[in-house]
């Protein structure tokens, strides 16, 4: 087994006393006092995350744009320059080989933020299709991301003299703590936050500000085991749960993220194919009706016990107090139903609902 890679904000980790564990090939914080704390101090204050691990990749030359709009599915056309979008690269077959976000920097240049595990994947699909003067390089190991996420973040990034009065899924290049910095205004808890993309020889000045600038205001470091809990409240997906080669953007409710209207991009003809005949199972979110905290791969059954589907992500809900889910369900199963989830040897009750299942703050 290869050696598991670390963020250049390891040592900080460390000596925060953070338990650590594997994740898309890195060795991240799982959390560093208790993943409820940590969720509930972004929820209603602020909270700072180490996201390094996620992928960074530069595609750069003369249409670069309009290359990767004719490859990722969702509509560049949509935004420009300054201005970020979720989007998703796709199989021929319709299946998800992950799920990202491109920044608009010009015509001629896009900055991409894969999922850790899958940016060699992305990288490499681009570069095979790129033509004759489009460029698409890894820039993996280059730059840290520092996620601050919370109703208090806005403050916090005043203190440390980062941009902040942006518009949701807007960024813009500028310095904080003193170094030069990418801001963007988007995130992966549903609360107000902005992600900070710097040099990773620049990681150090901005989280040792970041944490100076929020002690005063209840912040906490969180780790990956909080960013689970608080994307599962909100009903985002996680690649390889809710997404991956198996499971289309339309099963996964993700149809929002595709130009349908577009000429072509991979998969167009398989998912275009998917919508029209309608999919064959749809992801919803369920709550407890007990105590039953349900996990991955759980099945989901009727009051006869016929099968309806499979948990893809289930955890205790902090803001709610309750086990939560994310599931993809025989399309027949509608809000508000009553199923079961099999947890270990009983059959605990929940009810199917929409997401999110918190109020979201992120586009205030």
């Amino acid at each position: 087994m290869s050696e598991l890679k670390t963020s250049p904000l390891h040592d900080r980790h460390v000596a925060l006393g953070a338990k650590f564990a594997e994740f898309g090939g890195w060795s991240m914080p799982l959390q560093y006092t208790s993943i409820v704390a940590e969720h509930n101090a972004t929820r209603n204050a602020v909270g700072v995350f180490d996201v390094s691990h996620l992928g960074k990749a530069l595609v750069s030359g003369p249409g670069a744009a309009e290359f990767v709009n004719a490859c990722l599915a969702n509509d560049l056309r949509k935004i420009g320059p300054g201005q970020a979008q979720y989007t998703l690269c796709c199989t021929e077959s319709g299946g998800v080989v992950d799920d990202l976000i491109a920044y608009y920097v010009a015509d001629d240049e896009l900055f991409l933020v894969p999922n850790a595990s899958n940016t060699a994947a992305v990288v490499a699909m681009l570069q095979a299709a790129a033509p004759e003067g489009i460029t698409v390089t890894s820039q993996h190991d280059d730059y840290a991301v520092i996620a601050v996420q919370g109703d208090a973040s806005d403050q916090v990034m005043r203190a440390i003299g980062a941009p902040w009065e942006l518009p949701y899924m807007a960024f813009v290049d500028g310095t904080a703590a003193g170094v030069p910095v990418r801001v963007c205004r988007t995130g992966y808890t549903g609360e107000k936050g902005y992600e900070i993309v710097t040099a990773c020889s620049d990681a150090g000045a901005v989280w040792d500000a970041i944490m100076d600038a929020g002690q005063p205001l209840g912040l906490l470091a969180c780790g990956l085991g909080a960013r689970d809990t608080l994307r599962t409240e909100m009903g985002y997906p996680l690649h390889g749960h809710e997404l991956s080669l198996d499971i289309n953007p339309v099963e996964a409710g993700a149809g929002w993220a595709v130009g349908w209207a577009k000429d072509t991009f991979w998969g167009a003809e398989a998912l275009k194919t998917v919508k029209a005949a309608g999919p064959a199972r749809r992801m919803r979110a369920l709550k407890a009706s007990g105590k039953g905290i349900p996990r991955p791969g759980m099945e989901v059954v009727d009051a006869d016990g016929k099968h309806l589907g499979v948990v893809t992500s289930g955890t205790f809900s902090p803001t709610l107090g309750t086990g939560i889910a994310l599931a993809l369900l025989d399309p027949a199963v509608t809000f508000g139903d009553a199923v079961s989830v099999q947890v270990r040897a009983r059959t605990e009750p929940f009810t199917v609902e929409k997401a999110p299942l918190v109020t979201p703050q992120v586009r205030s």
